[in-house]
Protein backbone atom coordinates (compact mmCIF):
# COMPACT_ATOMS: atom_id res chain seq x y z
CA UNK A 1 0.00 0.00 0.00
CA UNK A 2 1.41 3.38 -0.92
CA UNK A 3 1.55 5.50 1.89
CA UNK A 4 -0.87 8.63 2.21
CA UNK A 5 0.71 12.32 3.00
CA UNK A 6 -2.26 14.64 3.73
CA UNK A 7 -0.19 17.31 4.61
CA UNK A 8 1.82 18.31 1.16
CA UNK A 9 0.09 20.75 -0.07
CA UNK A 10 -3.47 21.75 -1.67
CA UNK A 11 -4.10 18.85 -3.89
CA UNK A 12 -6.75 16.81 -2.47
CA UNK A 13 -9.39 15.32 -5.28
CA UNK A 14 -11.69 12.66 -4.73
CA UNK A 15 -10.87 9.01 -4.45
CA UNK A 16 -11.28 6.44 -6.33
CA UNK A 17 -13.67 3.66 -6.11
CA UNK A 18 -11.82 0.28 -5.82
CA UNK A 19 -11.68 -2.30 -8.86
CA UNK A 20 -11.10 -6.07 -8.94
CA UNK A 21 -9.72 -5.85 -5.19
CA UNK A 22 -7.78 -3.11 -5.35
CA UNK A 23 -7.19 0.69 -5.11
CA UNK A 24 -6.70 2.21 -8.82
CA UNK A 25 -4.29 5.05 -9.16
CA UNK A 26 -4.82 7.47 -10.97
CA UNK A 27 -3.22 10.87 -12.06
CA UNK A 28 -5.31 12.74 -14.22
CA UNK A 29 -2.40 12.81 -16.85
CA UNK A 30 -2.89 11.14 -20.73
CA UNK A 31 -1.07 8.09 -20.47
CA UNK A 32 2.25 8.63 -22.02
CA UNK A 33 2.49 12.09 -20.97
CA UNK A 34 5.91 13.06 -18.31
CA UNK A 35 4.84 14.91 -15.78
CA UNK A 36 6.31 15.78 -11.88
CA UNK A 37 5.46 13.52 -8.96
CA UNK A 38 6.68 13.25 -5.62
CA UNK A 39 8.35 10.09 -3.91
CA UNK A 40 8.88 9.58 -0.45
CA UNK A 41 11.99 8.11 0.21
CA UNK A 42 13.11 5.68 3.54
CA UNK A 43 14.86 8.07 6.42
CA UNK A 44 18.37 9.01 5.08
CA UNK A 45 17.50 7.38 1.98
CA UNK A 46 17.10 10.50 -0.19
CA UNK A 47 20.03 10.42 -2.35
CA UNK A 48 20.32 6.85 -2.37
CA UNK A 49 16.81 6.89 -4.14
CA UNK A 50 17.61 9.58 -6.32
CA UNK A 51 20.60 7.93 -7.72
CA UNK A 52 18.25 4.51 -8.42
CA UNK A 53 15.55 6.34 -10.13
CA UNK A 54 18.24 7.83 -12.49
CA UNK A 55 20.50 4.68 -13.03
CA UNK A 56 17.66 1.94 -13.04
CA UNK A 57 15.03 4.01 -14.45
CA UNK A 58 16.27 6.52 -16.43
CA UNK A 59 13.82 9.47 -14.96
CA UNK A 60 14.51 12.86 -14.14
CA UNK A 61 14.52 13.58 -10.48
CA UNK A 62 14.88 16.63 -8.77
CA UNK A 63 16.48 16.02 -4.95
CA UNK A 64 17.73 19.95 -3.78
CA UNK A 65 20.03 19.62 -0.93
CA UNK A 66 21.65 22.57 1.06
CA UNK A 67 25.53 22.81 1.70
CA UNK A 68 26.45 25.35 4.38
CA UNK A 69 30.02 25.28 6.73
CA UNK A 70 29.74 24.62 10.38
CA UNK A 71 32.02 24.13 13.20
CA UNK A 72 32.44 21.17 15.47
CA UNK A 73 32.62 22.25 19.17
CA UNK A 74 36.07 21.10 18.33
CA UNK A 75 36.86 23.50 16.31
CA UNK A 76 37.08 21.41 13.02
CA UNK A 77 35.06 23.35 10.22
CA UNK A 78 32.84 20.70 7.88
CA UNK A 79 31.04 21.34 5.17
CA UNK A 80 27.93 19.69 5.89
CA UNK A 81 24.98 19.00 3.16
CA UNK A 82 21.10 18.36 4.32
CA UNK A 83 17.86 17.59 2.05
CA UNK A 84 16.00 20.66 2.13
CA UNK A 85 13.02 17.72 2.00
CA UNK A 86 14.01 15.22 3.69
CA UNK A 87 12.22 12.18 3.22
CA UNK A 88 11.17 13.14 -0.47
CA UNK A 89 12.46 12.97 -3.95
CA UNK A 90 10.81 14.85 -7.00
CA UNK A 91 10.50 12.38 -10.25
CA UNK A 92 9.44 13.31 -13.83
CA UNK A 93 8.30 10.43 -15.29
CA UNK A 94 5.15 8.94 -17.58
CA UNK A 95 3.88 7.01 -14.56
CA UNK A 96 1.50 4.36 -16.39
CA UNK A 97 4.81 3.12 -17.92
CA UNK A 98 6.83 3.71 -14.37
CA UNK A 99 4.43 3.29 -11.80
CA UNK A 100 5.80 -0.28 -10.50
CA UNK A 101 9.30 0.54 -11.43
CA UNK A 102 9.33 3.44 -8.90
CA UNK A 103 7.51 2.00 -6.09
CA UNK A 104 9.66 -1.12 -5.89
CA UNK A 105 12.86 1.17 -6.48
CA UNK A 106 15.46 0.67 -3.83
CA UNK A 107 14.96 3.88 -1.01
CA UNK A 108 11.61 4.36 -2.64
CA UNK A 109 8.44 3.72 -0.25
CA UNK A 110 6.02 4.82 -2.23
CA UNK A 111 4.23 7.81 -4.60
CA UNK A 112 2.69 10.67 -2.38
CA UNK A 113 -1.32 10.21 -2.78
CA UNK A 114 -4.62 11.03 -1.54
CA UNK A 115 -7.10 8.53 -1.47
CA UNK A 116 -6.72 6.67 -4.99
CA UNK A 117 -5.49 9.94 -6.66
CA UNK A 118 -1.72 10.66 -7.46
CA UNK A 119 -1.78 14.75 -7.35
CA UNK A 120 1.27 15.89 -9.87
CA UNK A 121 3.55 18.73 -9.20
CA UNK A 122 3.13 22.15 -10.50
CA UNK A 123 5.80 22.13 -13.36
CA UNK A 124 6.57 25.83 -12.81
CA UNK A 125 7.37 25.35 -8.97
CA UNK A 126 9.80 22.86 -10.08
CA UNK A 127 11.29 25.22 -12.59
CA UNK A 128 11.39 27.78 -10.03
CA UNK A 129 13.28 25.50 -7.55
CA UNK A 130 15.80 24.27 -9.74
CA UNK A 131 16.45 27.33 -11.26
CA UNK A 132 17.42 28.55 -7.83
CA UNK A 133 19.55 25.25 -7.23
CA UNK A 134 21.05 24.99 -10.31
CA UNK A 135 22.49 21.66 -12.34
CA UNK A 136 24.09 20.38 -9.20
CA UNK A 137 20.98 20.54 -7.40
CA UNK A 138 22.77 21.73 -4.07
CA UNK A 139 23.09 25.38 -2.81
CA UNK A 140 25.86 26.56 -1.02
CA UNK A 141 25.33 28.92 1.80
CA UNK A 142 27.19 30.59 4.23
CA UNK A 143 25.48 32.16 7.05
CA UNK A 144 27.48 34.49 9.29
CA UNK A 145 26.62 35.03 13.11
CA UNK A 146 24.20 37.72 13.88
CA UNK A 147 23.60 39.81 16.68
CA UNK A 148 21.14 37.96 19.21
CA UNK A 149 22.81 34.56 17.86
CA UNK A 150 23.21 32.08 20.25
CA UNK A 151 26.56 30.05 19.91
CA UNK A 152 29.09 27.91 21.85
CA UNK A 153 33.01 28.39 22.00
CA UNK A 154 34.31 25.16 20.40
CA UNK A 155 37.95 26.03 21.10
CA UNK A 156 40.34 28.21 23.57
CA UNK A 157 40.51 28.37 27.34
CA UNK A 158 36.28 28.91 26.75
CA UNK A 159 35.42 25.91 25.01
CA UNK A 160 32.04 24.51 25.42
CA UNK A 161 30.90 27.52 27.11
CA UNK A 162 27.65 29.22 25.30
CA UNK A 163 27.82 33.05 24.40
CA UNK A 164 25.27 35.45 22.80
CA UNK A 165 26.84 37.19 19.37
CA UNK A 166 26.67 40.99 19.99
CA UNK A 167 28.62 42.34 16.82
CA UNK A 168 30.18 40.58 13.34
CA UNK A 169 32.44 41.48 11.08
CA UNK A 170 32.09 39.11 7.86
CA UNK A 171 35.11 40.53 6.00
CA UNK A 172 37.70 39.91 8.97
CA UNK A 173 35.85 36.39 10.43
CA UNK A 174 35.52 37.99 13.61
CA UNK A 175 32.81 37.91 15.92
CA UNK A 176 32.33 39.68 19.14
CA UNK A 177 30.27 37.47 21.33
CA UNK A 178 28.84 38.24 25.30
CA UNK A 179 30.32 35.56 27.78
CA UNK A 180 30.13 34.94 31.24
CA UNK A 181 33.55 34.93 33.45
CA UNK A 182 33.34 34.86 37.12
CA UNK A 183 29.66 35.28 37.09
CA UNK A 184 29.93 38.96 35.15
CA UNK A 185 29.11 39.47 31.24
CA UNK A 186 32.27 40.08 29.32
CA UNK A 187 32.54 41.17 25.61
CA UNK A 188 35.13 39.06 23.91
CA UNK A 189 36.34 38.89 20.59
CA UNK A 190 37.27 35.76 18.65
CA UNK A 191 37.20 34.46 15.44
CA UNK A 192 34.39 32.90 13.37
CA UNK A 193 36.06 29.68 13.66
CA UNK A 194 36.02 29.10 16.84
CA UNK A 195 32.11 29.14 17.47
CA UNK A 196 29.68 26.99 17.18
CA UNK A 197 25.99 28.23 15.93
CA UNK A 198 22.77 26.96 18.11
CA UNK A 199 20.12 25.49 16.08
CA UNK A 200 21.99 24.72 12.82
CA UNK A 201 19.07 22.53 11.08
CA UNK A 202 18.01 23.26 7.10
CA UNK A 203 14.70 25.12 8.77
CA UNK A 204 16.59 27.79 9.55
CA UNK A 205 18.58 28.49 5.55
CA UNK A 206 15.40 28.52 4.14
CA UNK A 207 14.26 32.17 4.62
CA UNK A 208 17.63 32.60 3.07
CA UNK A 209 16.92 30.43 0.57
CA UNK A 210 13.78 32.09 -0.61
CA UNK A 211 16.12 35.39 -1.00
CA UNK A 212 17.74 33.78 -3.08
CA UNK A 213 15.17 32.67 -5.43
CA UNK A 214 13.76 36.20 -5.67
CA UNK A 215 16.58 37.88 -7.28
Amino acid sequence: MIEVEPGLGGYLPATVPERTGAKAIVSGIPDGELAWYCAKTKPKHDHIAAANLRGNLGVEVFSPRLRSEQTTIRGVIKNVTEPVFPGYVFVCCALEKHFDAIRHTSGVTGLVHFGGRIPTVPAAVLEDLRTCFGAGQVLNLQRDPLPGDGVTLAASAFVGMQALVLRSWPAKRRVQVLLEILGRPTPLDVHRSLLTLHQTSVAKWLPELAAVSLV
